[in-house]
């Protein structure tokens, strides 16, 4: 990708703030709910920790998409999607594993749909790059 392709600004800078906002906002909640009341709904917290860690890495495969290395933001878009669909169907189908949400339950519903939209505007924007 030569300089005049390489995004300087714009839709990647707005990924870049959203994706940390989401891993702080859903690091620090599992964190604390694995620290004070694991027992309740470990899998839920515990998937909610995965979240993060999947907005962490996306938060570094845009900064390297965005440089120019588009392979990785790919591959971890479309992990953080098939993580949203698969928790949120779960959540639907199986409410009973889930006495508290996830992030990613009922497709990011707590959280206004964001989640589950997030992967996709990133896909969009790698596609745009792309070309």
């Amino acid at each position: 990708m030569t300089q005049e392709q390489r995004p300087s600004g714009g839709v990647h800078q707005v990924l870049l703030a959203v994706y940390a906002v989401f891993a702080l906002a859903a690091g620090a909640r599992s964190l604390v709910q694995l620290a004070t009341k694991a027992d309740e709904a470990p899998l839920a917290y515990t998937l909610s920790l995965a979240a993060a860690l999947t907005y962490v890495a996306g938060w570094f495969a845009i900064r390297r998409a965005a440089r120019g290395s588009l392979g990785f933001a790919r591959v971890m878009l479309w992990i953080e999607l098939a993580g949203v669909v698969t928790v949120g169907t779960l959540s639907v189908l199986e409410p009973g594993w889930f006495p508290d949400a996830t992030v990613w339950s009922d497709y990011g519903m707590g959280y206004g749909f964001f989640p589950a939209l997030l992967p996709v505007l990133g896909l969009l924007w790698l596609r745009r790059v792309r070309h």
